[in-house]
């Protein structure tokens, strides 16, 4: 069975959200302590503060390496800002918002013009219900129902200039490229 996709491009920025039956300190708990960020995600080390630099596993990924990742921003327990340098670098902004003990993430990965939503945005599908399942106690989800199922939902919703050049209609080409 394949989960139904429900990220969005807004403009550069890819947004997918979830809701939990929770406190927000609670979920926030979940996404910044190691132990719990752990199961889903990947363990990180180092000092958790505002422009810090700590190290996190990717335990998904092939060869479960570690990157580093910088805090941007810390406001506990409402929003989170990290980004990582390199080719592929990212930027990411996950708030939170609680009303009645219903707490909604909102995920955000502000792209740049290397990054493609068809390659990404499963990924983040993947990642934030692995975080729901390891909250809910249920079995973890698995990549493989994620991608290439759901590429074509994220770059459906591309502008041609955010595309490949490849994707592109013919006489679309970004500048500079043949």
């Amino acid at each position: 069975m394949s989960p139904t996709p429900t990220g969005r491009l807004s403009g550069n920025d890819l947004v997918v959200t979830r809701t939990f039956r929770a406190p927000v300190g609670d979920v926030w708990a979940s996404l910044t302590e190691p132990e719990r960020t752990a199961r889903w995600f990947g363990a990180w080390e180092g000092e958790g503060a505002p422009g810090n630099t700590i190290k996190v596993q990717m335990v998904q990924e092939e060869g479960r390496p570690w990157m580093d990742l910088t805090i941007d921003a810390c406001e506990p327990p409402r929003r989170l800002a990290l980004s990582s340098a390199g080719e592929h670098g990212w930027r990411l902004e996950l708030t939170l918002a609680e009303d009645a003990g219903v707490t909604e993430l909102r995920f955000t990965h502000h792209l740049t013009g290397k990054n493609n939503a068809g390659e990404v945005g499963p990924g983040w599908e993947f990642y934030l219900d692995a975080l729901v399942a390891s909250r809910d106690g249920t079995p973890a989800p698995d990549f493989n129902d994620y991608y290439p199922s759901m590429k074509a939902h994220f770059e459906d919703q591309q502008e041609p200039d955010q595309q490949e050049p490849d994707q592109q209609e013919p006489g679309q080409q970004e500048p500079g490229r043949p």
